[in-house]
């Protein structure tokens, strides 16, 4: 594996940071999902910078919202998606850390070099992208097979029933209905929201667990047959499972892509905008890619890939399921408080 030309590149130099005892005494504070960053990277990170690295999870971006509102707890760098970064923006919670300015954001793939709250990148920087269907075992299932559908979910068949999982994702939960239904996923009309809930009510007492950590073993272990699933977590589970299926459901499925941004009262603020210019370097974009099994936008990064990525459907997804994506849509304030109604009915 090649080495990088620029380790921090010029940014590193604007801020100050250097290979030698300055950097040293710096510490870098990331807030990220569980399981959703590669601890070699953290160590490479120490290695060439000689800030020391510590990270933090949470369960839902609900919890980082909530994080953030509540004074940020000492973060540095935190990966929201765009839904979170754009409630972020509006609050005034992240900074404008001008990531379109910085050395290795030329390696951004056009089509991620904008973001619908974040259309110039002064933001964020991205991370890792994929989408949002569910993972099944033929050998658990009836036949081997089921539909290319949310209906296999949401209105299980009897073998399956208190054998799914949902993931425990506002977001995730509330499209994948309302592609099911076939309801305008950003609806303001609170009938159509009541079909949504009654749909997960019905639904509520077969699903074993509501949850977004875990979903890798649950699914290897064999815990529950059918489990609403990310395409990277999908694409680890074959590595204990190889006969798992991925499936893209015919009414749609979430295209979402998580980010890179930092909290407007980092503690270390230069070190935290040296680390997301490190990030958008092709050789470690590679490397999240590889431990995540996501893809990521980094032009130049393909050289440093698993071969176990470009040949998972789960992770390349083939060219005729590209009809059934559905990007980020920012909703308006009435459609959120629906969707929060809801979700707040669901789990209580």
């Amino acid at each position: 594996m090649k080495k990088m030309s620029h380790i921090l590149g010029g940014l590193a130099l604007s801020v100050g940071l250097t290979l030698g005892g300055a950097a040293s005494a710096q510490e870098l504070h990331l807030y990220n999902w569980s399981n959703y960053f590669p601890p070699d990277l953290l160590k490479k990170y120490e290695a060439e910078t000689g800030v020391k690295v510590t990270i933090d999870n949470y369960a839902s971006e609900e919890d980082l919202l909530a994080k953030l509102q509540a004074g940020g707890g000492g973060y540095d760098v935190i990966f929201p998606g765009p839904t979170t970064l754009g409630t972020m923006i509006e609050k005034g919670l992240v900074a404008n850390i001008g990531v379109n300015k910085m050395e290795n954001f030329g390696n951004v793939l056009p089509p991620f070099q904008t973001l619908s709250v974040d259309a110039d990148r002064s933001y964020s920087a991205p991370y890792m992208w994929g989408t949002t269907g569910f993972t099944y075992d033929p050998a658990m299932v009836p036949g081997g097979e089921l539909e290319q559908s949310w209906k296999e979910l949401f209105e299980p068949r009897d073998e399956l029933k208190g054998n799914i999982a949902m993931l425990n994702e506002m977001s995730d939960v509330w499209n994948a209905a309302a592609y099911y239904l076939g309801v305008d996923k950003c609806t303001e009309d609170s009938g159509e929201a009541q079909k949504i809930l009654d749909l997960l009510m019905a639904q509520k007492p077969h699903v074993k667990v509501y949850s977004n950590d875990g979903t890798i073993d649950r699914m290897s272990a064999g815990e529950v047959a059918v489990h609403m699933q990310w395409n990277g977590a999908a694409h680890r589970v074959k590595k204990n499972k190889p006969d798992a299926v991925y499936v893209y459901p015919k009414e749609g499925v979430t295209f979402w892509t998580d980010t890179l941004a930092v909290p407007a009262n980092a503690p270390n603020m230069d070190a935290a905008k040296a680390f997301v210019n490190w990030m958008m370097d092709p050789e470690n974009a590679a490397i999240a890619s590889n431990y995540t099994g996501y893809s990521n936008a980094i032009r130049g990064s393909g050289e440093f890939l698993d071969a176990s990525l470009s040949s998972d459907p789960a992770v390349n997804m083939p060219e005729e399921y590209g009809e059934r994506l559905s990007g980020f849509k920012q909703c308006s304030p009435a459609s959120k408080q629906l969707r929060e109604r809801v979700w707040t009915k669901l789990k209580s």
